[in-house]
Formats: C-alpha cells, sequence, structure tokens
C-alpha cells in the first residue's frame, strides 16, 4: 500500500484524472435500453446515446471521432509532422454490455484511454493514436460476438449480415436503421502493416488480483472458448393427463445435461463449462415442456482441452436425448482459439508497471476480450485492474479509485515508452 500511495502522492493529478473517468463511467451508465439496470446493447438507442456521449470526451481530449460501417466508435490523434510514415497505435475497449449489466466492463478502458490522451494536451507523438470504443464484444443482440473489432481486424463473416434479433430485425437493417452502410463493412478494416500494437485496459472480472493484493495485472494469454446453442426437441402434453413414463420432457433432458456439464467443468483442471441460457417451449406452468433451446459456453487455456470437452458434452447431450426418446441437435457453434498476447508488449507494461513501483502480476484471462481479434491484426497487450468483489456482468461490478489512478499512469508510460518505427525513444512531453 505504501508503493501505491507513493506513486499517487508523485503524480497527484492522476487521481484527480481517476475520479474524472470513474464520473464518466457512471454518467455512461445511464444510456442504457432498460429502464431497470444496465443493459447497452449493439445498435441500439442507448448505444447511439453513448456515442454521442463519448464523441464530446473525445473531442475534449483532442481526438477526432468517427463511426465505422460497423458501429465501432473511433477517436483519432494526429502525429506530428515529421511523421513519414503513417503508422498507428490503438487503444480501446468495448461499449457495449450484457444485460443487467455493471458499470465497468468494457467502457472503463475506453475512458481510461481517452484520458491517458488528453494527458498529452494535444502534443503529438511520432504516430497517430486511435481510441476504439468496439460496437459488439458480448454478442447478445444477434448472439455474436466481436463483431466491431471482427471488421477491424479483416475477419468478419459477411453472412452474419443476415443474422435476425429477438425482434426479427436483420444485422443489416440494424446497421442501416443506425445510419450506416453494411454493404461497406470493408471500410471498416485496419491494415496490419499500417498498426504498431493495441493496448486493452479492463476490468480483471476474477478474484485473483483481489486475493494477490495486486491492483493491476498483464494479461499473458486470453483463454479459447467455444459457444454453443443446441436444442433439445421431445413433445409437448398436458401436465395432468401425460404419464410420467410416457413423457418426452425436453426440459428434463436439458436439465440433466446441465448438470452432466457443471459436473465435467468440476472434474477437469483448467476447464469451465456453463450453460447460462435456457428457452423452454411452451413455457407455461401445465405443460409439459416439447422444446427445450440451451447455450453452451466451454473455456480453457489449451485449445484441444476444450474441444476435448466440448465433444464429450455433445456425446453426453446425444446420449441423454435418445435414452429420452427425444431428438438433439446443434443450432450455433463457434470457437475461439486460444491467443497469446505479445511477448516485448508485456515485457514494456511491465516495466511501466516496475518503474512506478506497482506489483502488476502476469496472468492468464479467463473472459474473452476484443485483443483476442485484434491480435490476428497486430501485437497486443492487456491490463487488468483489481475487481472488487470479484463480481462482473452485474450490477455490483467495482473498481477502486487509486487502481484506475495507477492504471492510468502506467498506461501514460508504456505510450511514452513505444518507439517508432525508426527505434529511437520518444521522449515525455513537459507538463
Amino acid at each position: 500500500m505504501q508503493c501505491k500511495m507513493d506513486v499517487l502522492n508523485r503524480h497527484p493529478s492522476w487521481r484527480q484524472s481517476a475520479n474524472r473517468v470513474l464520473e464518466r463511467c457512471e454518467q455512461l451508465a445511464q444510456c442504457s435500453d432498460s429502464r431497470i439496470g444496465l443493459t447497452r446493447t449493439f445498435l441500439s438507442p442507448a448505444m447511439d446515446e453513448a456515442h454521442e456521449m463519448v464523441v464530446g470526451w473525445m473531442r475534449e481530449a483532442a481526438l477526432t471521432p468517427h463511426v465505422d460501417e460497423m458501429g465501432n466508435l473511433i477517436g483519432h490523434y494526429p502525429a506530428n509532422e515529421t511523421n513519414a510514415n503513417g503508422k498507428k497505435w490503438l487503444f480501446g475497449s468495448h461499449l457495449d454490455t450484457v444485460p443487467n449489466a455493471g458499470k465497468y466492463d468494457g467502457a472503463l478502458g475506453v475512458l481510461l484511454a481517452i484520458e491517458v490522451i488528453s494527458q498529452l494536451q494535444g502534443q503529438p507523438l511520432p504516430f497517430a493514436i486511435e481510441v476504439i470504443g468496439f460496437s459488439e464484444e458480448e454478442g447478445v443482440r444477434f448472439r455474436t460476438p466481436y463483431l466491431g473489432s471482427r471488421a477491424i481486424a479483416g475477419t468478419f463473416d459477411p453472412n452474419l449480415l443476415s443474422l435476425l434479433d429477438h425482434n426479427g430485425v436483420s444485422m443489416a437493417q440494424a446497421l442501416r436503421h443506425f445510419g450506416l452502410a453494411p454493404e461497406g463493412w470493408e471500410h471498416a478494416r485496419y491494415q496490419s502493416d499500417s498498426i504498431l500494437g493495441y493496448l486493452e485496459a479492463h476490468i480483471e472480472q476474477g478474484p485473483l488480483l483481489e486475493t494477490l493484493d495486486a491492483p493491476l495485472g498483464i494479461v499473458t494469454d486470453i483463454v479459447g472458448q467455444s459457444r454453443l446453442q443446441v436444442r433439445f426437441k421431445g413433445q409437448s402434453g398436458h401436465a395432468g393427463t401425460q404419464p410420467m413414463n410416457l413423457r418426452r420432457d425436453a426440459l428434463t433432458a436439458a436439465s440433466e445435461w446441465v448438470l452432466a456439464v457443471e459436473s465435467l467443468g468440476g472434474a477437469t483442471e483448467g476447464l469451465v463449462a456453463t450453460v447460462g441460457s435456457l428457452d423452454v417451449g411452451p413455457n407455461t406452468p401445465n405443460v409439459v415442456a416439447g422444446e427445450t433451446v440451451c447455450s453452451l459456453d466451454v473455456r480453457h487455456p489449451n485449445d484441444s482441452a476444450r474441444e476435448s470437452a466440448v465433444e464429450k458434452l455433445l456425446a453426453t447431450a446425444s446420449d441423454i436425448a435418445t435414452r429420452r426418446n427425444i431428438n438433439f441437435e446443434i443450432l450455433a457453434r463457434s470457437s475461439q482459439k486460444a491467443v497469446p498476447m505479445d511477448t516485448q508488449l508485456r515485457e514494456q507494461l511491465q516495466a511501466a508497471c516496475d518503474g512506478l513501483s506497482v506489483n502488476a502480476p502476469e496472468m492468464v484471462s479467463g473472459a474473452g476480450h476484443d485483443a483476442a481479434i485484434m491480435a490476428m491484426l497486430c501485437p497486443c497487450a492487456m491490463l487488468f485492474l483489481r475487481t472488487p468483489g470479484g463480481a462482473s456482468h452485474c450490477p455490483e461490478e467495482a473498481v477502486d479509485l487509486d487502481d484506475v489512478a495507477l492504471a492510468l499512469e502506467a498506461m501514460h508510460s508504456f505510450l511514452l515508452s513505444l518507439s517508432p518505427e525508426t527505434g529511437e525513444l520518444i521522449e515525455s512531453p513537459t507538463f
């Protein structure tokens, strides 16, 4: 604690900056699709409100904002006049949320980056800087994550434009309604040879840093994950007249499988496996369920272990369905491989933290992030902030003011340590 307070006493302005960031998180949390809790989804009116708010903060920091054709909000900070190579450094995170979310997942990383740029006080560096507020990381509206970062990284599948949300609106229609041109999605793509790298600051979303009494953490790898949507289909029937031994109950079959998912996750080291969503039909108290659609989320640092677990769980689901005389099918399936962060950038980020006497242990991220997609485009690094209580994706999500101040100073120090393509070190601006 003494080391941390020494840092803040040496640079008291960072605490003031941290206060501003947290105040903005509070303001941004008012942009919600729901009157109860925070829910901000891809291309929604709440996202439009959030863009308007963040655009104002970007302009205050001397960033020039625009929205690309996949709905990413991007603020550009120009290089100095001697920059002839057109290179740029990227900061960012996402602005969308899960339903009934916390205030800091994603949004904090965007606002931290804006504040770091504001501390340059308009002085240009030998390369340009862009802050990206990715439009869709969580995958809530169209049940497909990383839409914004995939467009920027050049890995977006245009077939996704035909996906429908719960209201029957296609992604292409939603983009048009937001004032964008879906046929121009390729214009969102960045060229890898123009990007020096990408840094994403994010809350840990877990308890490890708090357990270690560390304010910050440096991500070594982002775990691989598999996401599936499956369906158990039986036969609806009257709850009072259908004998128990003749039922083809899709919900009880799904329930048995949910417990099997939990069992395998608990028995396999490093594996987490979750069924977080059930859609039961007809979902009526006095009717045997004829259909149940389930989500499946499986994560592991080792891709082969993750893929093996998924196959075991699908085989188990098929066995359950056969035994219960119902049908089982896979409706949707996607996967993201485990992604290592760039070694050199990790070392530079560690050096920035060490220079501030900040304890920042290395750690694996169990959550997915836009950095996993951006790593296909350029070298990437991630800085985690301690999450008091370890809660995330819920209103109890929290962050510590002093940790935010330390993250700002570490990011600033990291930025000033970056070298342009010439290899010359950047000198710190005079404030």
